[in-house]
């Protein structure tokens, strides 16, 4: 099969946890500091339970946890409201830039992924949790590194996040690429799957590479294999869970789902 007949359109990748940072370290270590600033204890797993959503929404997430305002109010004397939010995130964004900086390596398999889908001709896109300022440093070091996708899409550029599908949306449109049923969107996170279902893609989960493992490569590969396997299990579930197509370990292994999706899309002609 030629590239251009090649039924598969586009690609819409995450990027922290999907592309770049394995274990999606960066966001966790920039908010649980900003947090230990205000002499708030988050903890690790308080920090994911929101993770992929745009980062305003991710902290007004986690405020609003009980056991979190519980936390605030004994150490700023009074419950959170909007106010505090927007004067944290202030104080967050730019932690996060530098944290997301310092994790931009690309996750093993990234740049030789994206290469093959080139050669198909699928046009490759990106959305992404971040703002433009967070990306700001990321997207020269990717690139450094092979990894460089046709549009960038970033948190507040649509009128809502995920788990709505916009940001998806506008990464098809700006790849002129429809219709969105031969397109695929791969994410780590839960919401990001919901995303690219709700865009009306085919979607992939990350389970070993992204935030429902939240391991570093080395840590991940130091584990047992027997807890490995255990730990990747519950984050395929999850993903599973939130409506994936299908789950693989991380990005090094999508070209063979890629070959899957293609025969099944081909299978089921005529469509347009």
């Amino acid at each position: 099969m030629t590239a251009s007949a090649f039924p598969i359109k586009a690609v819409v990748f995450d990027w922290a946890g999907t592309m770049i940072d394995f274990g999606c370290v960066a966001p966790v270590k920039a908010l649980i500091s900003v947090f230990a600033r205000e002499g708030i204890v988050l903890s690790d797993a308080e920090a994911r339970a929101d993770m992929g959503k745009a980062k305003l929404d991710h902290l007004r997430a986690i405020l609003a946890k009980p056991e979190l305002a519980v936390r605030w109010q004994a150490a700023r004397g009074s419950l959170p409201d909007e106010g505090d939010v927007q004067a944290f995130y202030a104080r967050l964004e730019p932690a996060m830039q530098a944290a997301a900086a310092a994790s931009a390596t690309l996750i093993p398999g990234a740049a030789e992924t994206a290469k093959a889908l080139r050669q198909l001709g699928i046009r490759i896109g990106s959305g992404t949790g971040y703002t433009r300022e967070m990306m700001a440093p990321i997207l020269p070091l990717a690139a450094a590194q092979g990894y460089a996708p046709e549009v960038v899409i970033c948190a507040g550029e649509t009128p809502s996040g995920r788990p709505a599908p916009l940001m998806t949306w506008a990464a098809l449109i700006a790849l002129d690429a429809w219709p969105a049923r031969r397109c695929i969107k791969v994410d780590d996170a839960p919401v990001g799957i919901v995303e690219g279902r709700e865009a009306g893609c085919w979607t992939v989960g990350l389970a070993a590479s992204g935030n429902g493992m939240g391991l570093s490569h080395a840590d991940y590969r130091a584990l047992p294999e027997a807890q490995r396997q255990a730990r990747r299990e519950a984050s395929a579930q999850v993903l599973r869970d939130a409506g994936a197509d299908y789950v693989i370990d991380d990005v090094s292994q999508l070209m063979p789902v890629i070959h899957a999706i293609a025969g099944q899309l081909t299978e089921a002609k005529p469509q347009g």
